[in-house]
């Protein structure tokens, strides 16, 4: 197995902008029914996000243009996973959802990643469905949430990928992705909601590793997902859900020593089933192309 540097070392993050369709379902507005979010509420709490990644942590931002013909679009972690100098072109579940990674693709050649295609149609990847949502990988490995949006043959395209790491499989409960209910917190920490299905989930992971990870359990499902990095000064900076949203769970965060805490706000996509990684793909390059 590769022996690759800790993980949370990012240089950029790429993301794409909240479009006025924001909260509408790709394809079919009757999915899950209507729900009630206040746009400028979410691009305000993007734009919160964007400024901690760029002004705080110092990385370099990259945001491509939101695509109202697009309304999911801005869950950008849904349609890329990197790794190194690799950046694999995932398959989201629906089909609609699939031309959100034409503009990805763009940004990660322009990065000079090299760019593997997932496409469901020929070869091996025949049927084959893969969103960065349920893919947590902890600098050692890979685990793959087998979800509604995510199945078995696609974990199998990620390992041909990414063969150099172990990649685990375990189901998600309830309809959840693997990404909202953990997350990592630091280069041997992974943060896990208190729920039943986290822990059932939690125990199989311990089961299928090699390694060992301090775990930090947060009593709130919806504070399980954070943004960890290890910024360029060294820092460990942790954006997570903020007192007004997750009050439960801030003494937890507060145990991290020596990181800097940044809340972020994220209830308007939390709403749609997103959560704070959903919004951004975290790159690490030694050399910037832009």
């Amino acid at each position: 197995m590769a022996n690759m540097c800790p993980y949370g070392h990012f240089t950029h993050a790429v993301v794409r902008g909240i479009p006025e369709t924001f909260g509408k379902k790709a394809g079919d507005s009757q999915e899950n029914g209507e729900v009630s979010v206040d746009l400028a509420k979410a691009q305000r709490q993007f734009g919160c996000l964007t400024g901690a990644l760029r002004q705080k942590v110092g990385l370099q931002l990259i945001e491509i243009p939101p695509d109202p013909e697009l309304p999911e679009s801005w869950k950008i972690e849904d349609v890329a996973v990197i790794q190194g100098d690799t950046a694999l072109i995932t398959r989201p579940f629906k089909e609609q959802r699939q031309s959100e990674v034409e503009a990805v693709r763009r940004v990660m050649s322009e990065l000079n990643l090299t760019v593997v295609e997932m496409d469901g149609e020929q070869g091996d990847s025949v049927g084959a469905t893969l969103e960065g949502s349920d893919i947590l990988f902890t600098g050692r490995e890979f685990f793959v949430g087998i979800s509604s949006h995510t199945n078995r043959r696609g974990a199998e395209v990620l390992a041909d990928t990414f063969r150099d790491f172990a990649v685990s499989t375990v189901p998600v409960c309830d309809g959840a992705r693997l990404k909202n209910i953990c997350s990592m917190g630091g280069p041997n920490t992974i943060i896990f909601s208190n729920s039943d299905g986290a822990k059932k989930t939690l125990r199989m992971m311990e089961q299928l590793t090699d390694h060992h990870y301090d775990v930090l359990t947060v009593p709130e499902e919806l504070a399980a997902n954070c943004i960890y990095i290890k910024g360029l000064s060294k820092r460990d900076f942790l954006l997570h859900r903020p007192a007004d949203e997750c009050p439960d769970s801030v003494s937890a965060f507060q145990k991290l020593q020596d990181y800097t805490l940044l809340p972020t706000a994220c209830s308007e996509a939390s709403k749609l089933g997103a959560s704070l990684s959903s919004l951004c793909l975290l790159v690490n390059r030694k050399h910037t192309y832009f």
